[in-house]
């Protein structure tokens, strides 16, 4: 059932890719195109994903209160917890949801580079599959060190942002997934598909730069929200 399941978003990645593929005669192009216009697709997901990261921090304060007031009722915490949540629109699973429409993703990928007979529509890309890329002679074929490595730093990049905007009381795990999620997709990248090394990457990369798009737009925002309530002030006391 797993198979068939990996075998049908395979099916649906080779689409894409037998597009792209056309216009530019490079798979390793083609890969970083469709990881652009995935990520692109996935905007909406991501930032309510990082609205969602940053109000949990917002809403920091006022979580520990609730954890110390009910530190001995865990199910009572949990309902006041929840409520403060639902109050401030707050999404526990926003974080949950690119990862789990990800990993379908990333599945297809593997067996499309892995198996192209099955599953690519027209004969140039069964050979295609198999082009290199830059230093990399087959993308099919595992890269020992530059995209897995590159994938790792990425992986960093993007943790260490998060953990940042993150609550306290979430910034403990993110820490520790800081220097663990690099390490272990540097060591599977080694063994993986370069292609599936390179879309990680730059998929990656694109989210770093939408990332600091947005903690730049947060910081404003709050450095605007402090001169109007500087004004208000100094408006009452002159009233």
């Amino acid at each position: 059932l797993m198979g068939a399941i990996i075998g049908f978003f395979a099916k649906i990645i080779a689409y894409p890719m037998s597009f792209i593929y056309k216009f530019v005669d490079s798979y390793g192009l083609a890969v970083i195109l469709l990881t652009v216009l995935i990520r692109a697709l996935m905007i909406p997901l991501y930032a309510k994903q990082m609205k969602s990261t940053a109000k949990m921090a917002e809403l920091s304060e006022k979580q520990k209160e609730i954890q110390v007031r009910y530190a001995r009722d865990k199910e009572t915490m949990n309902q006041k917890l929840t409520e403060l949540y639902q109050e401030n629109g707050v999404s526990t699973y926003a974080g949950c949801l690119p990862l789990v429409i990800q990993l379908p993703i990333l599945m297809g990928l593997y067996e499309l580079l892995r198996n192209p007979l099955q599953y690519m529509l027209e004969s140039n890309m069964l050979a295609a599959v198999h082009e290199s890329f830059l230093w990399v002679a087959d993308l099919s074929q595992p890269d020992a060190w530059v995209f897995p490595l590159l994938a790792g730093i990425t992986t960093y990049l993007t943790t260490a942002i998060g953990t940042a905007s993150a609550d306290n009381s979430a910034a403990g795990a993110m820490n520790a997934m800081k220097y663990f999620m690099p390490i272990m997709i540097f060591l599977l990248g080694r063994s993986l598909p370069a292609g599936l090394s390179l879309y990680w990457f730059m998929g990656n990369l694109v989210m770093v730069v939408q990332n600091l798009i947005f903690n730049n737009k947060k910081k404003k925002e709050k450095e605007q929200k402090a001169v109007e309530e500087e004004v208000q002030k100094r408006m009452k006391k002159a009233n």
